[in-house]
């Protein structure tokens, strides 16, 4: 849901497949994306039970979660007509919902471009290396990788992080992106590496974060023209150059996220005029 959000505020057309009930948190959580513009797919409301993330804030702005999770979509919905698939973190491994998922990237891989977040959360994902197997699935459909420091380290069971970012790559990932927290940002291609620090900014909390950043690698790249089946020669050959412009627009995105509560991504209009005060540069001035 965050991740649709912030492309939709950052102009994209966006479509959101997913579950949550009837109820009044389902009531809040559509409102909350209609209002940003995204297009919620016939069958995600369910007769279940809203899932519900209980976020507890520590003293530097860092959220501790807690679950109560059903995943089980139930949409029938065509896929006609999609150029770029985003999933991740536990709707890629909860089951019964994350075999559905894993298919339908699987019936997707042919016709657009797939990027996946594994995002762990150890308190639903259960034995690490369960949760890693059934990420690779999804993995091994992806153009697009994110991951942080921490989600590598728990995943792999410690496994060197630069040989499982040339794992995936070797895998047909066209990028992979490590997030470190504060340490800033790495981008992986066959081109090479580039890295982004962190933008200065005063945080209000880190929910977001996360998401944010992937909405805005996902739509620095699709400004370059390079998501899209037809695009991903063009993908796979990016330049460090480009790169470095996505991944800056990209942080420029999650530092501001991070300076407002909650998960509460910026538009295209904030993310430029952020840069600006900020005096840095990028060809996403007028794109």
């Amino acid at each position: 849901m965050n991740v649709a959000v912030g492309l939709a505020r950052l102009d994209n057309d966006v479509h959101l497949l997913s579950q949550w009930g009837g109820d009044a948190d389902g009531d809040r959580i559509e409102q909350h994306l209609t209002s940003s513009g995204v297009v919620i797919v016939p069958g995600t409301r369910s007769t279940n039970p809203t899932s519900r993330a209980i976020a507890t804030i520590d003293e530097t702005g860092a959220a501790n979660y807690e679950f109560h999770v059903t995943w089980d979509p139930q949409s029938s919905a065509t896929l006609d007509g999609v150029s770029h698939a985003h999933t991740g973190s536990i709707s890629t491994v909860i089951t019964p919902g994350a075999n559905k998922v894993a298919e339908m990237i699987e019936s997707l891989a042919s016709s657009a471009t797939v990027s996946v977040d594994p995002n762990a959360r150890p308190s639903l994902m259960g034995d690490p290396a369960e949760a890693y197997e059934r990420i690779s699935r999804i993995i091994a459909n992806a153009d697009i990788v994110k991951a942080s420091d921490e989600d590598i380290a728990w995943l792999t069971k410690d496994t060197d992080e630069r040989d499982v970012v040339e794992q995936w790559l070797a895998g047909g990932a066209a990028i992979v992106v490590v997030t470190r927290g504060a340490d800033g940002v790495s981008a992986y291609c066959a081109a090479g590496e580039v890295s982004s620090p962190t933008l200065a900014t005063e945080v209000a909390d880190t929910v977001g974060a996360g998401d944010s950043l992937m909405g805005g690698l996902i739509d620095g790249l699709n400004r370059l023209g390079l998501l899209g089946a037809a695009n991903r020669d063009a993908l796979n050959d990016v330049s460090l150059i480009d790169l470095t412009e996505v991944i800056t627009w990209a942080s420029a995105i999650s530092a501001i996220t991070v300076s407002r509560d909650g998960a509460n991504p910026p538009t295209t209009a904030e993310v430029r005029t952020f840069l600006s005060e900020h005096d840095i540069s990028t060809q996403f001035a007028d794109r």
